[in-house]
């Protein structure tokens, strides 16, 4: 019986310097028991360091890291109650995936047997059951990556850490393993950190996403909380495709604004009420496009693209050229028609308000 052990996480003001670069000047971070949080940002955002400090492979040059309430910062990565899935999966290739997935528990001191059926055990868990006889070599890749998952989960971790697990997998077989370990997680309620450059996983696995910059955290919160409401043009344009646009606040109703953009008026959530100048992210989803003449913002369609299930369209107005996807493919517009564009409910945020 696999029996998980969900911990905590929490960083205290942690900084890590390399010589004279700062890869991490002050991160502070708390993740609740049974969680998965996500690690999200570009390269050299810090989000590798930060995982590798909490799995002991670096060591901070100041600050705290806890672990289930017990203070880790110093303690080497096989003093740790957590796990680690690579990227590369590091299986042994002469080893069957049930040899591979026990490799922990008999350096740990467990008995072959009771190894042997352990590891069988979590090969059932993530679907592998009766696939144990099998070498890396003769399992696809999404199969290899649930070996690793096993291999780590047997170890009964407080938390468990994936580095870009899925960098390896086609998109399709991305598609069909984040969905695997996420049920997988919610089922087991285990601590999983997981660290990600890709927003479409993040927004799929998450409990929370961290989105981090050069070091620091640029906005944390719920996958639809980072979506629909970014902080920043940063987390507009990264957590997918967004148009920023100038807009003028006219007035302020509790947490939301109305705001206005051209002869356009629209009500939309905002963070920091204040009045004046101000930009607008936009998701392309959230503009309506419509023939030109009615009551919106004109515009002039620059480039169509049809695209199967949608078309997409850049449409050039008097605050800018704005990249739109509609779904209306029966009557898509052609390259210099005319339009009229207004918003939808959502997908429209203040940000730098």
């Amino acid at each position: 019986m696999i029996n998980v052990k969900a911990g905590s996480v929490v960083f205290e003001h942690v900084r890590k310097t390399f010589g004279s670069f700062t890869a991490i000047p002050d991160l502070s971070i708390t993740i609740e028991p049974g969680t998965l949080v996500t690690l999200l940002g570009p390269s050299g955002c810090g989000k590798t360091t930060t995982l590798r400090m909490l799995a002991g492979l670096e060591h901070p040059t100041s600050g705290r890291i806890l672990i289930g309430g017990k203070d880790v910062t110093m303690l080497p990565a096989n003093e740790r109650d957590v796990s680690m899935v690579f990227q590369s999966y590091a299986l042994f290739p002469h080893m069957s995936a049930v040899e591979n997935v026990a490799y922990g528990l008999l350096s740990s001191g467990l008995k072959k047997n009771e190894a042997k059926e352990k590891a069988e055990e979590g090969l059932k868990l993530v679907g592998l059951g009766g696939m144990g006889h099998r070498l890396p070599a003769e399992l696809s890749g999404g199969q290899q990556q649930r070996v690793a998952v096993a291999r780590a989960l047997v170890l009964e971790p407080q938390v468990l850490l994936l580095d870009e697990p899925l960098s390896n997998l086609d998109a399709r077989l991305r598609r069909r393993v984040r969905t695997e370990i996420r049920e997988l997680q919610q089922r087991l309620g285990f601590t999983a950190v997981y660290v990600t450059h890709d927003q479409d996983e993040a927004l799929a696995v998450s409990d929370r996403i961290v989105v981090m910059k050069d070091g620091q955290i640029a906005q944390s919160g719920a996958p639809r909380e980072l979506y629909e409401t970014p902080a920043s043009s940063f987390i507009a344009d990264f957590m997918g495709e967004a148009n920023v646009i100038p807009c003028e606040v006219i007035g302020l109703e509790g947490s939301s604004a109305v705001i206005r953009v051209g002869s356009i008026e629209h009500r939309v959530p905002t963070r920091q009420p204040r009045s004046g100048s101000a930009k607008l992210a936009v998701r392309p989803g959230a503009i309506q496009i419509g023939a030109s003449g009615g009551t919106g913002l004109p515009g002039r369609v620059l480039h169509s693209a049809y695209l199967g299930g949608h078309v997409e369209y850049e449409v050039e107005t008097e605050v800018g050229t704005l990249f739109i996807i509609d779904h209306d493919v029966e009557h898509s517009l052609a390259a210099a028609s005319d339009v009229t564009l207004g918003f939808k409910n959502r997908g429209i945020a203040l940000i730098d308000a």
